[in-house]
């Protein structure tokens, strides 16, 4: 299976598309913040390093083969202004396997942009990609992530206690995960889906 989406993936008020290198600014303005990369493996980015960064997501916008990911810009529909990234990641070909994850600039917290957008990618992952099992992951203390997570319907299925040392601290990880027919079955078609279809 290979899936090379049609772009942008619009949603009600977001619209999901490619990365470009005039995004450099924009994504600096996030993962510049200690705010941000507390919650990452990364360290706050320099812009130089954002501009590797953004260089490197421009052509991560298709599914061809095992590790490939899909990273997209969040842009709001209205503006037109980049608020953040989303992220499809297959896992394994043999079972299927995929992981979403996302990252939001803390001004656009609490509004339902990053449900809005995670939703989008599981529609792609489960509807088009056709995976069978999607995981995400935050570190245990980031209670917003994984009530995001949450309202998805995900399930917590692993809290990983001490398992890795990050940034010089051992690190806690919760694992959630969601099935293909536990999506389908509790979403009727979006309006992500019907933008990926049309």
């Amino acid at each position: 299976m290979a899936l090379y989406p049609t772009y942008p993936l619009e949603t009600e008020r977001l619209r999901l598309r490619p990365f470009t290198r005039g995004d450099v600014d924009a994504v600096f303005a996030y993962r510049q913040r200690e705010d941000v990369a507390r919650f990452l493996f990364d360290s706050p980015l320099s812009r130089e390093e954002c501009a590797l960064a953004v260089q490197q997501r421009i052509a991560q916008t298709s599914l061809s083969e095992e590790g490939d990911k899909i990273v997209l810009g969040v842009e709001l529909a209205d503006t037109g202004e980049l608020i953040g990234e989303v992220s499809l990641i297959w896992r394994s070909v043999e079972h299927q396997q995929g992981e979403v994850g996302w990252i939001l600039h803390p001004s656009f917290h609490g509004q339902g942009y990053g449900t809005e957008a995670a939703s989008a990618m599981l529609d792609l992952a489960f509807r088009q990609a056709d995976l069978h099992r999607v995981i995400a992951r935050c570190a245990a203390e980031n209670a917003p992530s994984f009530h995001l997570m949450e309202r998805l319907g995900m399930r917590r299925e692993a809290h990983f206690r001490e398992h890795a040392i990050s940034k010089g601290a051992w690190d806690e990880e919760f694992i959630y995960a969601i099935l293909q027919r536990e999506w389908v079955g509790c979403t009727g078609p979006s309006e992500a889906t019907s933008s990926i279809f049309n």
